[in-house]
């Protein structure tokens, strides 16, 4: 006969005074953590005690009970009624709910303690998301609900926005399915169809990172950050109607706009007034667009300008801040850091200085009567306005008209000294005159041997003093790249400004044109306005300011173009791969790294633009060969698409991309091997 199963017997309860409870030592809990116990003791104020401590009778030396008990599990709640009581919210009599154990139980008082903490299983989160919805269903607002569980509202929005998502998808995530960041960024979408398409799309993909989530929920919008937003204005958009998506869980840059064509609608109408304004002040032609393309007004001639003049009150006032700036600057000479507060006062002095030095530039009314002006939305969201561009074939057209032809005077010699250059310079011998009294012009040829000694000797002298050569180069390149004065140069030096006619539609935009654009800009406006000046300005810049602009210079000439010879062409196809063998050497020495620059691909850039086998190749590349089999059945365009997708932060380049990094090259490169580039 089977023997009956013994029932156990649960401890009992009682009401026990808070003043002869304390504090067990045998409590597992040393780290705080969690709700605080101000918030505790709040909560128990308003709500009353959820849950009995756990406590056990203090015994004394003769094991006789003392009437105290000790609590080992419910510590906490224990410290909240104790501040009540501080507080004089609760009485120091007031009867406690309590679980008593027997003081001789087999069981030591830290496992009721441990137990306690361990086996307690924490409130799924979709439960409190449902629970925030019930509370706001029964007429609780989200301030209420935040202040009853000690959250700020921002989370209680984050919350009931989480359970505003498809039912399908929090079916997912109840059953482990899906992590709680990848639901935050469904969330970003109140469209519940397309959040499921999104799901069935990534559910058999290795990456389904909240990134990408949210990148392809907000695929066709458009980021409140991006410059056509800025220049349009987010006010202007919502009150055209336009919608905008936001992000409740991450920061989104003031969110995504929704209706695309409203913002379009919005930017080509701003344009076209700002058009209309320039063009009522006289040019012969306003060119407008969103964005132009990589070094668009080469071949244009710029017509000169002048800044507006300057009051008698303001240039006291310049002359005061340059003075200040100066003396700043020569006290802190020696200092490594500016103290903060003359650091943000120096700030503002340049600021103003910049402010009284930017002024509008007057034009001649017959310059502007042939000359034009770009507009378009700079990359910060302003209008950016280049006037006083003379299109080439009206330059030509002014010239024929004025019978200016081309410089003819110029002349250049391969021959050392001592050659004859009797039959090769073009210069005949003098005819022999009678002698005349007084002074008169020398001859030509006398004139052309005596500087043709000068030349010489000033050769010599500027080989052997670098930093006056360095000077004249730089004056040199200064004047070709920012003046573009007409004349010959007394040193025969140039760096041609390659131009990039083909390129893709992200270039103008990348961090590389970016830098290149801002560098310029920095440098133009720190140029003296006269020849003179500005070669006294170049000698007197410290040996790093110059080496900066020089090298600054000498980038518009690097050539890194592909290009394929054409029969009776300038360039045999060997010069154009020892063209491009140097630039690949140059871009090792640099370490250049494309990906660092911003590139990636795109359909538009490159994926859309080669075979399926070149996409496939590449996302075997980056992701592996189960990648490429999941998209391989797929048409060109959409396997592009998806290529896309899978290939964003893989870092993946194509071979023209790449840099080689020989394991064998010295960090440290010689400076003459640099030199020879």
């Amino acid at each position: 006969m089977a023997s009956a199963i013994q029932k156990i017997t649960l401890n009992p309860s009682r009401d026990i005074p808070f003043g002869k409870l304390v504090l067990s030592q045998a409590n597992v809990r040393r780290v705080k953590s969690g709700l605080s116990i101000d918030d505790l003791a709040a909560d128990i104020e308003r709500r009353g005690l959820l849950q009995s401590l756990n406590v056990r009778p203090v015994l004394n030396a003769e094991g006789a009970e003392t009437g105290t008990f000790e609590v080992p599990a419910g510590g906490r709640r224990f410290r909240a009624l104790e501040l009540l009581v501080k507080q004089k919210k609760l009485a120091k009599t007031a009867p406690i709910p309590c679980v008593v154990r027997d003081a001789n139980s087999p069981i030591p008082a830290e496992e009721d303690s441990l137990a306690e903490n361990v086996r307690r299983v924490d409130l799924h989160p979709l439960d409190q998301f449902r629970a925030f919805r019930s509370l706001l269903e029964k007429g609780q607002s989200e301030e209420e609900i935040a202040a009853r569980f000690f959250v700020t509202p921002a989370v209680v929005r984050q919350r009931l926005r989480l359970i505003t998502v498809s039912e399908t998808l929090l079916a997912v995530y109840e059953e482990d399915g899906m992590r709680l960041d990848q639901l935050m960024a469904f969330a970003i979408s109140d469209d519940p169809v397309r959040q499921e398409q999104v799901w069935d799309m990534l559910a058999n993909s290795h990456n389904r990172e909240p990134h990408l989530i949210r990148r392809m929920l907000t695929e066709k919008t458009v980021r409140a950050s991006d410059y056509r937003v800025r220049f349009a204005g987010l006010d202007a958009y919502v009150a055209a109607g336009g919608r905008i998506m936001r992000d409740l869980f991450a920061p989104d840059g003031g969110g995504w706009l929704e209706d695309v064509a409203i913002l379009d609608r919005l930017v080509q109408e701003k344009l076209a007034a700002a058009v209309e304004t320039i063009r009522a002040e006289g040019w012969k032609w306003v060119e407008a667009a969103l964005s132009f393309p990589w070094n668009h007004k080469r071949g244009f001639q710029e017509i000169d300008a002048t800044p507006v003049p300057l009051s008698e009150e303001d240039a006291v006032r310049l002359a005061a801040l340059n003075h200040e700036r100066e003396a700043i600057e020569a006290e802190y000479a020696q200092a490594d850091e500016l103290p903060d507060a003359v650091d943000a006062w120096l700030g503002e002095i340049e600021t103003e200085i910049e402010s009284l030095e930017t002024r509008p530039m007057i034009y001649d009314p017959a310059d502007i009567a042939r000359a034009g002006v770009f507009v378009s939305p700079d990359t910060d969201g302003t209008l950016l306005v280049e006037r006083g561009f003379v299109r080439p074939e009206d330059s030509q057209r002014e010239a024929d008209e004025h019978g200016i032809g081309s410089d003819d005077t110029e002349s250049g010699s391969d021959h050392e000294p001592g050659e004859d250059h009797q039959a090769t310079d073009g210069v005949l011998p003098a005819a022999e005159e009678p002698e005349e009294d007084g002074l008169k012009p020398l001859p030509d040829r006398l004139l052309t041997e005596l500087s043709a000694w000068r030349t010489l000797a000033l050769r010599d002298a500027f080989a052997q003093n670098p930093h006056v050569a360095v000077t004249e180069l730089l004056h040199t390149l200064v004047r070709s790249f920012y003046w573009t004065v007409p004349g010959a140069d007394s040193l025969e030096a140039d760096v041609r400004d390659i131009a990039l006619p083909v390129h893709s539609v992200d270039l103008p935009g990348s961090i590389p044109a970016q830098a290149l654009k801002r560098r310029k800009a920095e440098w133009q406006r720190d140029l003296p306005e006269d020849d003179d000046g500005l070669w006294r300005w170049l000698d007197r810049l410290d040996e790093t300011s110059r080496q900066a602009l020089l090298a600054h210079c000498l980038s518009f000439g690097i050539n890194a173009l592909y290009d394929r010879a054409m029969p009776h062409g300038r360039f045999s196809q060997r010069t154009i791969d020892d063209r491009l063998a140097r630039a690949d050497r140059l871009a090792t020495v640099l370490r250049l790294d494309l990906v660092e620059t911003g590139w990636q691909p795109t359909v538009d850039n490159y994926l859309g633009r080669v075979t399926k086998a070149r996409i496939l190749e590449a996302l075997r590349e980056a992701r592996g060969d189960e990648a490429a089999e999941r998209i391989a059945h797929l048409k060109k365009g959409d396997m592009a698409r998806e290529a896309e997708r899978l290939l964003e932060g893989s870092g993946w380049l194509p071979e023209a991309l790449r840099t080689a990094l020989p394991a064998d090259m010295a960090t440290e490169v010689p400076a003459a091997d640099i030199a020879a580039e």
